[in-house]
């Protein structure tokens, strides 16, 4: 047979997808192993979004929509950034997808041509990296450190531009670090994309989800040129505890939104008409299950850091926002624990799951290989079984 497509086969399985599914079948198996590895609200889809759905189904919304989106959920996207973002966007220039990671897929096929540069910083989202280079472009990592509060500087933005560079992929609150960009942050490095005429995908996909009453900018709300240039990325995955409803959306100036939406007429078209409806009811509905999740997350990440830091030989920097927090191991590369040689985050977390039945993401894949990643979105009573557990594989190993 002939050889399958070289860009496919290059394509690596998502670290954070194969960690949870190693948990799920290990608790299928009877073990009684503790997860900090999904990326999802432990919470319930709120009832009145459930509720639509199921009105939705009753009334035979059960055909093809537009494929931007209906009008009524582009419009309450558009409702919505203006509310909560301060950002105006009309809601033709708002195309909705089959979540946010399929935005950026389509942003990414939208704007970049095979041989162009993609400015990435790490630590970074495990797909950031799979997608640029789906795409046939090219991923330059920027890496920024602990000691920068794993944030892009100016300077190491403006040091990575060369004539090739077409984007830069800017996520705030970061999966995986959980920390925010400030609007003095954003100013500097989108003064120098505009200079550079640099597109931005902003992702935002965690923007309700910050805590400390720190105050969240949205990057296309800094100035007309800034928008100009931006995808803004976003949806209601997170901030409504809808994971598998499948529901992102992308907003752009009428250019970029209208080669979007041509692009998704000829792949995947709508996203399901259903979980359309059941995005309107969450954006235009009730906002105050947002508040008490965000309060449950704040709590357990206080938790979780204080504890995480009376740990020898780990230690952690207070995220300010999503709900992941990054673990430094370093200290450990080098050591043995439970007859197992510690050379990278890969091996500490293979052996944390085996000798002390606890699921946590390595983070080479993030472009992070001194680092494992806990999600927090987990009980507060997993969240201290799970740290008796990290002591005691350290007390026995």
């Amino acid at each position: 047979m002939k050889d399958l497509s070289h860009i496919a086969q290059s394509v690596h399985a998502s670290t954070t997808l194969t960690i949870d599914a190693m948990f799920k079948q290990m608790k299928a198996d009877g073990v009684d192993v503790i997860g900090f590895g999904a990326g999802e609200p432990d919470f319930d889809t709120p009832e009145h979004i459930k509720n639509a759905a199921i009105a939705a189904i009753k009334d035979n919304f059960t055909r093809y929509t537009p494929t931007p989106g209906i009008m009524d959920l582009r419009q309450a996207a558009a409702d919505r950034l203006k509310a909560d973002c301060g950002v105006s966007y009309e809601p033709t220039q708002i195309v909705v997808a089959s979540g946010a990671k399929h935005s950026l897929y389509i942003a990414l096929r939208t704007l970049v041509n095979p041989g162009d540069e993609v400015i990435l910083p790490a630590p970074y989202w495990v797909s950031y990296r799979e997608l640029i280079e789906m795409v046939g472009a090219v991923p330059v990592i920027v890496t920024a450190g602990e000691a920068e509060d794993f944030k892009l500087t100016a300077a190491k933005l403006e040091a990575a531009i060369t004539p090739k560079t077409k984007a830069i992929i800017l996520n705030n609150p970061s999966n995986p670090t959980g920390m925010m960009y400030s609007r003095e942050d954003l100013i500097a490095l989108t003064d120098i994309c505009v200079r550079h005429d640099l597109y931005i995908i902003a992702d935002e996909i965690y923007y309700r989800l910050v805590y400390d009453g720190a105050v969240f900018t949205s990057i296309p709300s800094l100035s007309p040129e800034v928008k100009e240039h931006t995808i803004l990325v976003n949806g209601v995955s997170k901030s409504y505890a809808m994971t598998g409803w499948r529901i992102g959306y992308a907003a752009a100036n009428g250019k970029i939104a209208k080669v979007m939406s041509n692009y998704l007429s000829h792949s995947t078209s709508a996203p399901c008409s259903i979980a359309q409806k059941a995005a309107v009811a969450a954006l235009c509905g009730p906002q105050e299950g947002i508040r008490a999740m965000q309060a449950a997350f704040q709590e357990r990440r206080d938790y979780l850091v204080s504890r995480m830091n009376r740990i020898p030989g780990v230690s952690c920097i207070k995220p300010q926002g999503a709900f992941y927090v990054m673990m430094n191991i370093r200290p450990l590369v080098g050591t043995t624990l439970h007859g197992v040689k510690i050379e990278s985050a890969d091996d500490f977390a293979d052996a944390l799951l085996k000798f002390g039945l606890v699921a946590v993401v390595p983070c080479g894949g993030f472009g992070a290989p001194d680092f494992v990643r806990w999600s927090y979105a987990t009980s507060m009573e997993n969240i201290k079984a799970g740290l008796d557990r990290l002591e005691k594989f350290f007390a026995e190993g």
